[in-house]
């Protein structure tokens, strides 16, 4: 193992690498996502690793004049709760830029348009068993659009509340509140905002974490379109 201290790492920053791939397979191919497995070369040894082929995924912290943030609440059938979101969804559609789907969600999940939008950061949900990463967007100048979106399954009640980013970041302090974007982007944009917002990225900026190979899945061939 190496250790370095941080004033004299050469570079604090995660790094891609990549390894020789002997065997790739997928034993599931689920509506949404692919589960993967795939033996690869480290140093002397192969290892196996299984791990969901995902597609990546937006996320939008859609903020008002008053620094209130747009919440949405629905049923989230895997950890049996109604959790506390911000508007966002999978980069599912075919030919579809992760700024123009981060654009249709927040129309899509909350009715809403807006004038700004910029990058306020890109993570890893779970980088040891999926390739999933997530652009959080900030977006302002926000308007309702014209038209209310026909929303269905769980998406059919969903619940819309306004709170001020201090709140935001408090909730989750307190462990209130646990969704990964929730929780990476808010205490992100409490920072920005500490910083004047010069953190914030070009809307169309580099994303360098979204997966090379993204899953073809089901659902993508259909359009994004859900069952």
């Amino acid at each position: 193992m190496s250790v370095s201290e941080s004033s004299s790492a050469p570079e604090f920053r995660d790094v891609p690498e990549t390894h020789e791939i002997l065997e790739s397979t997928t034993p599931y191919r689920g509506w949404v996502w692919n589960l993967r497995s795939e033996t690869l070369r480290y140093g002397d040894n192969d290892i196996q690793r299984e791990f969901v082929d995902h597609t990546g995924a937006v996320q939008i912290i859609a903020l008002d004049e008053n620094d209130r943030v747009l919440f949405i609440r629905q049923y989230r059938h895997p950890v049996r709760a109604r959790t506390w979101e911000i508007p966002g969804g999978l980069l599912d559609a075919p030919g579809e830029s992760a700024l123009a789907a981060a654009k249709r969600e927040l129309a899509e999940e909350a009715d809403y348009a807006a004038a700004n939008w910029s990058v306020l950061v890109d993570f890893w949900t779970t980088p040891g068993g999926s390739s999933e990463s997530i652009r959080v967007y900030l977006a302002t100048g926000l308007t309702p659009t014209s038209e209310a979106f026909v929303r269905e399954h769980e998406e059919a009640d969903i619940e819309i509340a306004w709170v001020t980013l201090d709140d935001a970041v408090a909730a989750i302090l307190r462990g209130d509140l646990h969704n990964p974007a929730v929780c990476v982007g808010i205490l992100a944009a409490n920072e920005s905002r500490r910083q004047n917002w010069q953190t914030l990225r070009d809307a169309e900026a580099e994303w360098s974490t979204r997966p090379d190979f993204p899953a073809v899945t089901p659902r993508a061939l259909d359009g994004g379109k859900r069952a």
